[in-house]
């Protein structure tokens, strides 16, 4: 237990199942649900073009959806990270803790933004943001003119393939830190931790 911990940190480090060294299971959960979410949003989006009209829709639709989701995923993970007693030291020294650190508050920002952007886009177009058709978000303004919305259609396309490489190159750093520097940096993110 650090000097600053509290009770109530040291209690819900136990019933996440963590020891202070490793990513329980509910961060875990959310880290693997963000990954997910942002590859098959990003898929949708390059593939939708190459269908007709109508599955061009549905597919759209099914991004609007899944892009609630990412957001309540995201919210979730920023809560989970500021209760007290779920950050979890860095295994790194120097230069790549820091750059390690880094990358994690830039793809928070840019997943931030993103999430943003795609509830704004969607309003533009003068459409709620509907989730499977249970329920739908109204926007707050009006459709906007035909420039203002392709140019935040653009941010949104741009803070995508930005969150995609970067999330790529954190994939390539993490097996680089598995399979040749052989710490836990991984290992620390996957179920069981790694512990045996």
């Amino acid at each position: 237990m650090t000097r600053r911990e509290t009770g109530f940190d040291t209690a819900t480090r136990i019933v996440a199942g963590d020891d202070g060294t490793n990513y329980d299971p509910v961060a875990i959960a959310l880290h693997w649900a963000t990954a997910v979410l942002v590859f098959a949003l990003f898929g949708l989006a390059i593939s939708w073009d190459s269908f007709a009209k109508p599955i061009q829709e549905t597919l759209q639709s099914l991004h609007v959806s899944l892009g609630v989701l990412l957001a309540a995923v995201v919210v979730a993970r920023l809560v989970w990270r500021w209760i007290p007693g779920h950050q979890v030291g860095s295994i790194e020294a120097g230069w790549v803790k820091l750059a390690s650190k880094g990358a994690h508050y830039l793809l928070y920002v840019l997943l931030v933004a993103q999430v943003a952007l795609g509830f704004l886009f969607r309003w533009a177009q003068g459409h709620p943001a509907g989730f499977f058709g249970l329920f739908a978000i109204p926007g707050p303004f009006g459709q906007l003119d035909r420039p203002t919305r392709h140019q935040i259609h653009d941010f949104h396309e741009w803070v995508g393939w930005a969150i995609v490489i970067i999330a790529l190159l954190h994939a390539l750093a993490a097996l680089y830190h598995h399979y040749v520097l052989k710490d836990r940096v991984l290992k620390r993110m996957l179920w069981g931790n790694g512990r045996s």
